[in-house]
């Protein structure tokens, strides 16, 4: 005998619940709606501000008021104003030591020194409360007050949390800006800070301008150490607000196999700076895979930048050649 339609009993005769219970199941009310939207956003919040395995939150790494730095997204580099912005971190540096060595130029003591990275509120910030970023947690870009002398140093983490030793030699006088780079664990986006490093009266001599041998057409072009650098804008002038699309190139001045090796996890890093030293952009090639070596003879470069206002700059390359890093500038106008 048939039992009736909606109400078959199933293989252990129990009625099944389909059918009129799925008919009268109330929907979910905007009470229902709004609790639960509430607690996803309850828990968004709790997991984006608790400690990520350092004792630093993202909180930490927030600058109030107006004229604060922001956030860099590494996908899109811009030229930072880290002096005139407010940040989150302070630097500030300690029991630096000038050591004279016989038979050295004035100008080229070797320096050694620690620094102390804290945040806002006077958290030490420790190696464990930063990423790996192009191989190192922190790293200092190191100018002279002409623009002639960059180094691009990696400070050494210290027992005290929060410092950090550094060392370097530098080729010129005056007061030297220190910017630091580097990544909060926290946040995952870049930030930086910068101090002031005293070495004396300046050095006086000429800058070290590009344009010693004829340039190629649109071409910025420096020599350094056998090599030839080029810096090819995609279009000219450079205008400020806009996006540049760049091309690095590199090859022997006498021909020959150009040993490009890595550094800082790729080939070639460029560092731009204005020439009142109020900040700097760090740029990283679109070529990022280190298994797919460029041309052995001349290989080629991309990199973008946003640059704010005009003015004039200065981009320092950075290259291992055959394990020997080599540094050139290129000097160059902003419009307007």
């Amino acid at each position: 005998m048939n039992a009736p339609a909606g109400n078959s009993p199933d293989e252990g005769g129990v009625p099944s619940p389909r059918g009129v219970d799925e008919d009268v199941r109330p929907p979910l009310n905007m009470r229902q709606i709004a609790l639960i939207t509430a607690g996803a956003v309850a828990l968004f919040v709790t997991f984006r501000y608790l400690p990520t395995g350092t004792n630093l939150s993202h909180m930490d790494f927030r600058a109030t008021g107006k004229n604060s730095i922001e956030f860099c997204d590494p996908a899109n580099p811009q030229f930072i104003p880290v002096v005139n912005v407010r940040s989150p971190v302070t630097m500030t540096l300690e029991n630096v030591n000038v050591l004279r060595r016989a038979n050295a130029p004035e100008a080229d003591p070797e320096v050694n020194g620690t620094l102390t990275l804290k945040t806002a509120s006077g958290k030490p910030i420790a190696p464990e409360d930063l990423l790996v970023m192009h191989t190192r947690k922190l790293h200092l870009l190191i100018v002279d007050p002409t623009l002639t002398d960059y180094q691009h140093v990696h400070p050494e983490p210290m027992r005290i949390p929060g410092r950090w030793s550094f060392a370097f030699t530098p080729h010129r006088g005056g007061d030297y800006r220190i910017f630091a780079d580097f990544t909060p664990v926290a946040t995952g986006r870049g930030l930086y800070a910068n101090a002031e490093l005293k070495l004396g009266a300046p050095v006086v001599g000429p800058r070290l301008m590009n344009q010693s041998i004829a340039p190629p057409p649109n071409a910025f072009v420096a020599e350094r150490e056998g090599y030839r650098f080029a810096l090819v804008p995609a279009a000219q002038p450079l205008r400020a607000r806009q996006p540049a699309d760049l091309k690095f190139v590199v090859t022997r001045i006498e021909g020959g196999p150009v040993p490009l090796e890595p550094v800082m996890g790729a080939f070639a890093h460029l560092v731009a700076f204005d020439e009142a030293r109020s900040g700097f952009a760090h740029l990283h090639p679109l070529e990022v895979d280190l298994l797919k070596p460029p041309d052995g003879v001349r290989p080629v470069f991309s990199f973008k930048i946003t640059i704010p206002q005009g003015g004039r700059y200065v981009i320092w390359s950075q290259v291992n050649l055959g394990g020997h890093e080599v540094f050139a500038p290129f000097w160059f106008d902003v419009a307007p």
